[in-house]
């Protein structure tokens, strides 16, 4: 076995004791810290979408908080809101951000994409990264994001894979050993349509198996 693959391993052992559809224990912390890293490279590609404006920005599925701190530098004069099921991801995401927190900058919330606690056309600026896979009814939950979506406002969903031809077989080991959600682009450009969404955009990265869907309302 290879450096390379050994370290895989022992990423994946992390993952399945921390349970990435709902963070847990300091298994779970640990593998935030860890997405954070990991999940670095794919967030910076697909932020470069975002258009560099808006006055409140809402992360889904927080996680680490490495996305949120990404967001407070691209829109710099936004209000930030960070949403999280899991008790884990929000400590995770304050420790991160703990000077956003402390200004009032950034409000942590814990609740579900489900039902999220906030009113109709509160946010310009929404993402989620690699958290879609888990959402528990995806076509409904996309409707919620649309919902607390102000006019005129984008939605950049986030993935570093996405169903293809081509994925590698450890890819597929994993989809199958974590139950992942994971759509064809026409699926999702077919979801982000029936969800309501007025402009939807695909964008893939060469060489990748990324994936960043784009919705505008």
């Amino acid at each position: 076995m290879t450096q390379n693959e050994e370290k895989m391993k022992e990423r994946q052992a992390l993952v399945s004791q921390g349970n990435p559809r709902k963070p847990e224990g300091e298994a779970g912390a640990k593998m935030l810290e860890g997405m954070n890293d990991n999940h670095a490279p794919v967030t910076e590609w697909a932020l470069g979408f975002m258009k560099e404006e808006g006055s409140a920005a809402l992360d889904i599925g927080c996680g680490g908080g490495a996305t949120l701190r990404r967001l407070s530098r691209l829109l710099p004069s936004a209000s930030l809101t960070g949403l999280d099921y899991s008790p884990v991801s929000i400590e995770t995401s304050r420790a991160y951000n703990e000077d956003l927190v402390e200004s009032k900058r950034l409000e942590l919330v814990e609740a579900s994409v489900e039902k999220m606690p906030f009113e109709d056309n509160s946010f310009d600026r929404i993402t989620t990264v690699e958290s879609f896979y888990f959402w528990p009814d995806p076509e409904e939950n996309l409707k919620e994001v649309l919902r607390v979506l102000r006019p005129g406002g984008q939605f950049l969903l986030i993935a570093d894979i996405y169903g293809k031809a081509g994925l590698s077989e450890m890819t597929l080991s994993n989809i199958e050993a974590f139950d992942l959600f994971n759509p064809s682009k026409d699926d999702f450009i077919t979801m982000f349509r029936n969800a309501g969404f007025t402009v939807v955009k695909t964008h893939l990265k060469e060489g990748e198996d990324w994936i960043c869907m784009e919705g505008l309302k």
